[in-house]
């Protein structure tokens, strides 16, 4: 099963706005961390944004201002709303997650399968 099922990608103008969304899938007692990375091509990993269990923030200094990381804990899931968006925000996103899922499991961190956004005229 995969752990962070993600969705909201997609062809977005310029200028334009796009929300992405990672809900966690599976059994889970806690969730601490979360965030958003992404990679464009030719590029390593990089953070975009990540949100702690008490809702505390940080950017990359690249999408402050433009993009918004934020969480709802009922549903398990982190959104990443994208506004005034450049050609050079192409990448693969990827949401990642430090989740609790047992004692025997402990803390692990986990990826999502990425979702390419393309900002393109």
């Amino acid at each position: 099963q995969v752990p962070l099922v993600e969705s909201g990608g997609g062809l977005v103008q310029p200028g334009g706005s796009l929300r992405l969304s990672c809900a966690a899938a599976g059994s889970i007692v806690a969730i601490n961390g979360m965030g958003w990375y992404r990679q464009a091509p030719g590029k390593e990993r990089e953070l975009v944004a990540r949100i702690t269990s008490g809702s505390s923030t940080n950017y990359a200094d690249s999408v402050k201002g433009r993009f918004t990381i934020s969480r709802d804990n009922a549903k398990n899931t982190v959104y990443l709303q994208m506004n005034s968006l450049k050609p050079e925000d192409t990448a693969v996103y990827y949401c990642n997650a430090f989740l609790y899922r047992s004692v025997y499991e402990g803390w692990t961190e986990v990826w999502g399968q990425g979702t390419l956004v393309t900002v393109s005229s």
